[in-house]
């Protein structure tokens, strides 16, 4: 029986359109005709199955509170207007099949009805607008500054973002659970709408609980709801959020249970809870550091894309995002000095250059040097010795040298220091000492050995 209450239920926005058309189609001609009043009464018939129609409606909308979790203050004007709406519909059916016995309504002018039988339907409309769309509907393209300026809130889900200096200082149910609430909740759980009697908008709301009481209990997240529901199986009927809806993640998850078990405060900083930064490291802003840089470049025309991979490099954009590319010589082993020529109509596009295992020698740094926006150079594998390397320091971008397995040498390593963004350096199996490592800037560039192990543990020597 409760599907079939919740499938007619979920009729309603179909049916709903079909007296609104009914009662606007009746209207408009009573305005056309009424001065001829030659179709009064073929016209009373469209008020009429408004009227029919709008009974199945109401069922319909009645339904459909009660079983998809609208709060009834949120309905309550919309319901009660709509079956104003439809008993006026029936009213103006028999006011123009003049069939009204009260000496009261027969003397009330049509124009009345048509003015009254439009400010419901369109009160009605508008109210069942607001409970399926939100009141912002219409305002909620606006930009946000422009809201502020006519006094409308703005309640759009936002990205938890902390400030990892101040850490310390983040209110954890105001800066961290209420908008973990409000993006993954509240659309259920909230002021327009409250599925099982519950809100979570609202500190008072949470405290409240929903139908079966209390959903959080101070200090014991064993027996709070909020958290049973969260940690069940996403196959339980009662997990929540419900399977098809935004999950929250593992951090959220473990947030809200450092929350309830520290007493549900709604005022405590982390300092004063004692909230470990670990804790709260995803909602620290994410740093990224692009192989590329931060400059618009024109894009290569295919055709001359086409012409540099038939010559044997490998080409490729670093992104969708970006024109800038990835060139590759690991198919051109004999690549040395004479052929950086053929890369000219790209080297403004050029970010990373890998020149591994190529036939190339200290005097290729000249043309390196000659590729401006280079962010990534690979030069592992290679007979070079780092000799004129400092005209690098030309390559203002330059954020990354692999010199694995050359003849780098200690006296070259110094001059790294010139290039002006470099901030790390891969130098396993090459020719400098560890000693020469320390002329290096420590606070700007970082070392790379490569030829990591992992301790020896008890099981490694177990025989499978």
């Amino acid at each position: 029986m409760e599907v079939i209450t919740q499938l007619l239920g979920r009729l309603h926005p179909l049916l709903v359109h079909l007296p609104i058309g009914f009662i606007i189609f009746g209207l408009l001609f009573l305005f056309l005709d009424r001065k001829q009043k030659d179709y009064t009464k073929p016209i009373s018939f469209a008020f009429l199955w408004g009227g029919i129609i709008g009974v199945f409606t109401c069922i319909s909308g009645y339904l459909l509170y009660l079983n998809e979790g609208y709060a009834f203050d949120t309905i309550k004007f919309h319901l009660w207007i709509g079956i104003t709406t439809t008993v006026f519909s029936f009213l103006v059916y028999l006011k123009l099949q003049d069939k009204f016995t009260i000496a009261f309504f027969k003397r009330v002018p049509t124009m009345v009805f048509s003015i009254l039988m439009f400010a419901l339907i369109s009160a009605t409309g508008h109210l069942g607008g607001n409970i399926t769309h939100g009141e912002d509907f219409l305002t909620e393209p606006l930009p946000n500054g422009l809201k502020a300026a006519l006094g409308i809130a703005t309640n759009e889900k936002k990205e938890i973002v902390l400030d990892e200096e101040n850490w310390q200082d983040t209110k954890l149910y105001a800066d961290v659970v209420q908008p973990i609430l409000n993006n993954k909740c509240v659309s259920c759980h909230g002021s327009k709408k409250a599925k099982g009697e519950l809100r979570l908008h609202t500190p008072e709301a949470i405290l409240a609980g929903g139908e079966n009481g209390e959903i959080i209990k101070a200090n014991n997240p064993i027996e709070s709801d909020l958290l049973v529901r969260l940690h069940l199986p996403k196959e339980n009927e009662d997990h929540m959020p419900p399977k098809d809806k935004t999950q929250l993640s593992k951090e959220e998850i473990a947030l809200l249970d450092f929350w309830v078990t520290h007493g549900s405060d709604f005022e405590k900083t982390a300092k004063e809870l004692q909230l470990k930064k670990s804790l709260l490291s995803a909602f620290f802003p994410v740093h990224t550091t692009n192989d590329f840089p931060d400059i618009e470049v024109a894009e290569v025309t295919d055709n001359i894309l086409q012409g540099i991979r038939n010559k044997g490099f490998y080409v490729e954009k670093i992104s969708e995002n970006t024109n800038y590319l990835r060139v590759t010589c690991i198919n051109l082993p004999s690549f040395n000095d004479e052929d950086f020529i053929v890369l000219s109509d790209i080297k403004e596009q050029i970010a990373i250059l890998d020149l591994g295992n190529t036939a190339i020698t200290d005097a290729s740094y000249a043309a390196v040097a000659g590729f401006p926006n280079v962010t990534v150079l690979k030069l592992d594998n290679n007979n070079i010795s780092g000799t004129e390397i400092e005209i690098l320091a030309n390559c203002k971008h330059l954020k990354s040298i692999n010199l694995v397995k050359t003849q780098f040498t200690d006296v070259n390593l110094e001059k790294l220091n010139l290039i002006p963004s470099l901030q790390t350096v891969y130098l396993y199996d090459s020719k400098v000492s560890t000693e020469a490592i320390k002329k290096l800037d420590p606070n700007k560039i970082s070392v790379e050995y490569g030829n990591y192990k992992m301790p020896i543990i008890a099981s490694d020597s177990i025989l499978y």
